[in-house]
C-alpha cells in the first residue's frame, strides 16, 4: 500500500518539516527522575487521535520498534525513541504530546534515509515496524497502518543482505516431546526460495552451519538443541498453535491455492509440513507482499543430498580459509558474473548431490563450455553486469520495485536471447541449461513502452512514464512545464519592479515556493513580502502572486504524480504476471553463469571430468590440493594418487609432519566433494564412488565457552563419526588420541580402525593418518587395512620432504628434525636426538601388537550367570572413570550381554 505524503501532512499537531522543530529538550542530559517526571502524563489525561492512534499500533507489535511516518520523518516515542537514538546515533529529544500528557522522548530519522537506518537497527538484533501514512493528509487524522515488520530473515534490501548469498529464514517443528527429529522449512523471501526437509537432531546441527538462518522461528515452548556459538540468527517465538497440524497444513494450502498438498512430494513430511505453516504465517504477519513470490515448497531428502557435519564444513574450508590460511575453496572456485550464479555455486558447494543423473547433467554443462572456449568467452562476456533477476522480480512482487529497478530488470531480459545463442554455440550439452531464458521477452516490452530509459527515483520528481505512453501524463507535464514557465518570467519581473537584482526563486518541501534575498539586500524587501526563513547568508520571503503560481504549479504536479504512481503500479502488475517466465530466465542464467565459471576454471588449472560410480573403490590419478594449488607457483604441487576399495577400505598413514599428510586428507575429501558437486576435480584422472556423507576429523580445537578440552572436542567429534558413518561414508582422520597420554591415545586410535574395520555392513572408506607408529601392524592383521606413508629423503643427515605419498609405512615421524627446522635451540635438539635412540630401543624391545578381535568389542573377562554382569554394573563408580575409561567399560557389558543373549538364544 503506498504512503502518502505531502509538504503539509499534518504529524502530532505540528507541520511535516525536514529541519526540526523548535521547542524540544536533549532528553539524554536530563538525569533520570526529570525524565521520569516529564514523562508521566497528567492524572485524567486525553490522548490526541495521533497519540491513541499510535498507542493502538504498538500495542499490535509490542516486540518491534514502532517507526511512525510524520510527513517528512519516521518518529518514534517512549522506550524505543531511546533504543532508536543509542542504536543509529540520532537526536534523542522530547517534546509534550498534547495539552494534558507529559514530555515524552522522540527520535525520527527522514524517509529518503530509512533504508539505512533499518540497517542499523536490524543488524543490532531488533524487529522494527514501519507505519505509513495510507489516506492523502488534509481531512482530519491521517489513516496509518503497519505495512510491515523488518526483521533478519525479511530483509529485502541494503547492506544486510549479501549479494551472493541467500537470507534464510527458517522455521523448526519438533517431531513429537523427545525432539529427536525436527521439520525444518526455510525461505529467502528475496528469491522466492522455499525448502522442506526431515532431520534428526546431530543433523540439524549440520543443516543450520549450512543455511546459516538470520531468523529462526519456533513454537514457544519448543527447546532449540544448542545453535553454533558463532550464529547471527534472531530467535523468534510465536504461539504453539501456529505450528499445529491441522492449521499449518491449512494456512500452507492456503498459500498454495491447492485443495491438498498430495502433489508437492511432501509426503511423510509432517513435522516439515508443520514448520513451513508457521513460517507462511509468520510472513503473512510481518510482511503479507513477500508471499506473493514465494515459490512453491521444495522436498528435500536425506537421499538426495550429501550431509555434511559443521566440523567438516570447518575443516574443508569450503567458504573461509581457516586452517591452511591460503583461503577458502569459494575463492578459488568462484569465478562467476552474476549474484545468481554466485548463490548457486554456493548452495551446490554446501550441498552436494547423491542423484547420480543430476550430477552428470551438471558436468555435461561444464564439459560443454570447456570444449568450446569461445563460446565460454562470448557468454562470460555478455554475463558481465547481468542484474540479479531473481530478486529485482521479488521487489515487483512485493511492490516495492522502483521505476529504475524495472528498467534494470528490462535490460537484463534483453540480454537473455545473446545468452540463448552462446548455449546453443556451446553444444547440448549447455543448450540444456538455458531453457527458459525466451520466456519473459512480454515483460520487458511492457516496461520499454511504458517507462522512460531514464527514470527518476521517485516518481514524484517527474519524468517516469514515457512521452507518448499516456495521454494524460503528457498533459499535465505541458500544463507543469508551462507553469515552471511562468515562475522565471514572475522572477524576472520581480528583479524589474523591485530592482533588486539578486532576488530569486527557490522552493522546498517546508513552505514550498519562496522568494530568496541574500542579507545585503533582504533590507529591501518590499512590505508585500511575508518573511518566512532566515539563514546565515540569506532570507526568505512569500508573496500573493507567487502563492497563486504555486497553486497552479502543485496542483499540476500533484495529478502528475498520482498519475505515473498509478501506471507505475500497473507495469509492475504486468511484470508480476510474467513471474514464472522470470524466474525460469533467471534459474537458466545462473546455471548457464555456474557451468561457464567451472569450465574457467577447470581449463585454467588442468581440472578434469571425475568419473562417476555408485559404489566400488576410490581411484584418484595425481590428485592435487585445489586452493593450496592455486597459492603456489605453477607445477609446484606435488601430485599424489589415492586407492581406496578394493581390499584396501582403510589407509593408515604415517610420516614427518610438514609432509604434507593433512594436505593429502583434506584434498581427497574435496575431490568427492566436487566431483559430486557437478564440477570437474584437480587430477589426472579420477573415479569416485558416491558416497552419502563425508567426514573429516583434522586439526585440534577447544571449545572454552561450553567448557570442553581440546580432547573432549576430539572425542566428541570421532564418536559423531562412528555413529553416523556407513559404507557409503568417507571418512577423514587426522591424529585421532593426540589429546592424551601415548597410551591411551593409541589405544583409542586403535580402537576406531578396528570398529570402523568390523563395522557391519562394511567398512566406510577410510583414510587415518597418525604419528602412533604401532598402527602400521594393524595391515598385518586386519584385512582390509593398508599402509600408506609420506616419503622423505635423507641426504648428509638432512632431511627432505618429498610430499609424495607412497605404500608402506614410515619408520620414524622425524620430529626432531621438524624441531630444528623451527628454530630450537641446538643444545635441545641434540638431547632429544639422544632420549629418541633410547625411546626407540625401549620400542624394539616391545612385543608385538596382540592380533585384534574378530568383533568391533574386546571379549570381556566377565563369565557366568547374569547375575555377575548387575553386580559388575551395581559396583562401577562413574565419578571415578574418565570419559574414555567409561566408554570401554560399557562397550565391555555391552558385549558381555549380547553374546549371553545370543547363547540363550
Amino acid at each position: 500500500m503506498r504512503a502518502h505524503c505531502t509538504p503539509r501532512s499534518p504529524a502530532l499537531g505540528r507541520p511535516c518539516v525536514e529541519e526540526r522543530p523548535q521547542g524540544r529538550v536533549d532528553w539524554r542530559r536530563l538525569p533520570r527522575d526529570e525524565r521520569a517526571q516529564l514523562s508521566a502524563p497528567t492524572a485524567g489525561r486525553t490522548l490526541t487521535p495521533a497519540r491513541a492512534q499510535y498507542f493502538a499500533l504498538k500495542q499490535q507489535h509490542p516486540d518491534a520498534l514502532l517507526l511512525f511516518r510524520m510527513g517528512d520523518f519516521y518518529e518514534t516515542f517512549d522506550a524505543d525513541a531511546e533504543t532508536v537514538a543509542a542504536v543509529t546515533g540520532v537526536a534523542l529529544t522530547s517534546r509534550p504530546m498534547g495539552k494534558s500528557e507529559g514530555r515524552v522522548p522522540l527520535a525520527g530519522v527522514p524517509y529518503h534515509a530509512l533504508e539505512r537506518y533499518l540497517d542499523q537497527l536490524v543488524a543490532a538484533g531488533h524487529r522494527v515496524a514501519i507505519v505509513e501514512q495510507v489516506s492523502p493528509p488534509g481531512r482530519g487524522l491521517v489513516e496509518r497502518r503497519v505495512v510491515r515488520v523488518v526483521t533478519p530473515g525479511t530483509v529485502e534490501a541494503g547492506a544486510l543482505l549479501e549479494e551472493r548469498g541467500h537470507n534464510w529464514l527458517v522455521a523448526l517443528a519438533p517431531e513429537g516431546p523427545a525432539e529427536a527429529r525436527w521439520g525444518l522449512a526455510a525461505c529467502d523471501v528475496t528469491t522466492g526460495e522455499f525448502v522442506c526437509q526431515l532431520v534428526s537432531g546431530e543433523e540439524l546441527a549440520g543443516e543450520w552451519a549450512r543455511l546459516q538462518p538470520r531468523e529462526a522461528l519456533l513454537p514457544e515452548e519448543a527447546a532449540l538443541p544448542a545453535p553454533p556459538a558463532d550464529t547471527r540468527a534472531l530467535i523468534t517465538r510465536r504461539p504453539a498453535r501456529w505450528f499445529a497440524p491441522v492449521r499449518a497444513a491449512e494456512t500452507l494450502r492456503e498459500r498454495l491455492g491447492a485443495r491438498g498438498l498430495d502433489g508437492f512430494g511432501l509426503e511423510g513430511l509432517d513435522p516439515a509440513v508443520r514448520a513451513a505453516g508457521a513460517l507462511v504465517a509468520y510472513l503473512a504477519e510481518s510482511w503479507p507482499d513477500a508471499l506473493r513470490h514465494l515459490r512453491a515448497p521444495r522436498a528435500l531428502r536425506a537421499a538426495d543430498a550429501v550431509y555434511l557435519d559443521p566440523q567438516t564444513r570447518r575443516n574443508l574450508e569450503l567458504f573461509a580459509g581457516r586452517q591452511s590460511g591460503a583461503g577458502s575453496l569459494v575463492e578459488v572456485l568462484d569465478r562467476t558474473l552474476t549474484p545468481g550464479g554466485g548463490r548457486l555455486l554456493r548452495a551446490r558447494l554446501g550441498q552436494p548431490s547423491r542423484q547420480r543423473a543430476v550430477i552428470e547433467a551438471r558436468l555435461d554443462e561444464v564439459e560443454a563450455f570447456v570444449r568450446a572456449p569461445l563460446a565460454r568467452l562470448a557468454l562470460r562476456r555478455e554475463l558481465r553486469g547481468m542484474p540479479d533477476l531473481e530478486r529485482l522480480l521479488g521487489r515487483v512482487r512485493a511492490g516495492t520495485a522502483s521505476a529504475r529497478q524495472l528498467v534494470l530488470l528490462r535490460r537484463g531480459i534483453e540480454r537473455l536471447p545473446a545468452l540463448a545463442a552462446c548455449a546453443a554455440d556451446a553444444g547440448p550439452g549447455a543448450a540444456s541449461a538455458a531453457g527458459g531464458l525466451l520466456g519473459p521477452v512480454e515483460a520487458a516490452a511492457a516496461i520499454a513502452v511504458a517507462l522512460s530509459d531514464d527514470p527518476p527515483a521517485d516518481p514524484g520528481d517527474g519524468g517516469t512514464v514515457r512521452e507518448g505512453f499516456d495521454a494524460e501524463v503528457d498533459e499535465l507535464r505541458e500544463l507543469s512545464g508551462n507553469a515552471r514557465s511562468a515562475l522565471l518570467r514572475l522572477e524576472a519581473t520581480e528583479r524589474a519592479r523591485t530592482g533588486l537584482g539578486a532576488l530569486k526563486v527557490g522552493f522546498n518541501r517546508v513552505f514550498g515556493y519562496y522568494w530568496e534575498l541574500p542579507q545585503s539586500q533582504a533590507g529591501r524587501a518590499p512590505e508585500e513580502y511575508e518573511p518566512r526563513q532566515t539563514l546565515v547568508n540569506a532570507r526568505r520571503f512569500r508573496s500573493a502572486e507567487l502563492s497563486a503560481l504555486e497553486t497552479r504549479i502543485l496542483d499540476a504536479r500533484e495529478r502528475l504524480e498520482e498519475r505515473e504512481r498509478a501506471l507505475l503500479d500497473r507495469v509492475r502488475a504486468q511484470v508480476a504476471d510474467a513471474g514464472p517466465a522470470i524466474e525460469r530466465a533467471a534459474d537458466a542464467v545462473a546455471r548457464l553463469d555456474v557451468a561457464a565459471a567451472l569450465a574457467e576454471v577447470a581449463a585454467d588449472s588442468r581440472h578434469v571430468r571425475p568419473e562417476l560410480a555408485e559404489q566400488g573403490p576410490f581411484e584418484i590419478v595425481g590428485g592435487r590440493h585445489p586452493v593450496v594449488e592455486a597459492g603456489l607457483p605453477a607445477g609446484a604441487f606435488v601430485a599424489n594418487d589415492c586407492a581406496l576399495g578394493d581390499g584396501a577400505d582403510i589407509v593408515v598413514l604415517t610420516g614427518p609432519n610438514m609432509g604434507g599428510k593433512s594436505t593429502y586428507l583434506r584434498q581427497v575429501a574435496l575431490i568427492a566433494l566436487l566431483a559430486q558437486c557437478g564440477a570437474f576435480v584437480p587430477a589426472e584422472r579420477a573415479r569416485v564412488p558416491l558416497v552419502d556423507r563425508i567426514f573429516t576429523r583434522v586439526g585440534a580445537q577447544d571449545d572454552l565457552a561450553a567448557g570442553q578440552s581440546t580432547f573432549m572436542v576430539e572425542m566428541l567429534e570421532t564418536a559423531a563419526i562412528l555413529h553416523g558413518a556407513t559404507e557409503r561414508s568417507l571418512v577423514i582422520l587426522d591424529e585421532v588420541g593426540r589429546g592424551t597420554s601415548t597410551q591411551d591415545g593409541l589405544a583409542i586410535a586403535r580402537a576406531v580402525i578396528e570398529y570402523l574395520h568390523h563395522r557391519p555392513g562394511g567398512s566406510p572408506h577410510t583414510l587415518f593418518a597418525t604419528h602412533y607408529q604401532e598402527l602400521v601392524g594393524l595391515a598385518a592383521l586386519l584385512p582390509r587395512v593398508a599402509n600408506a606413508s609420506v616419503a622423505v629423503q635423507e641426504e648428509a643427515g638432512e632431511v627432505v620432504f618429498l610430499h609424495r605419498i607412497v605404500p608402506g609405512a614410515a619408520d620414524r615421524s622425524y620430529g626432531v628434525h621438524v624441531a630444528a627446522l623451527a628454530g630450537l635451540p641446538r643444545p635441545v635438539v641434540a638431547r632429544a636426538r639422544e632420549l629418541l635412540r633410547e625411546l626407540e630401543a625401549a620400542v624394539l624391545a616391545r612385543p608385538a601388537l596382540p592380533p585384534p578381535p574378530t568383533s568391533p568389542l574386546q571379549p570381556s573377562l566377565l563369565a557366568g550367570r547374569a547375575d555377575d554382569l548387575l553386580e559388575e554394573l551395581a559396583e562401577l563408580d562413574p565419578d571415578a572413570l574418565t570419559p574414555i575409561e567409561a566408554l570401554q567399560r560399557l562397550y565391555e557389558l555391552r558385549g558381555v550381554a549380547r553374546r549371553r543373549l545370543a547363547l540363550e538364544g
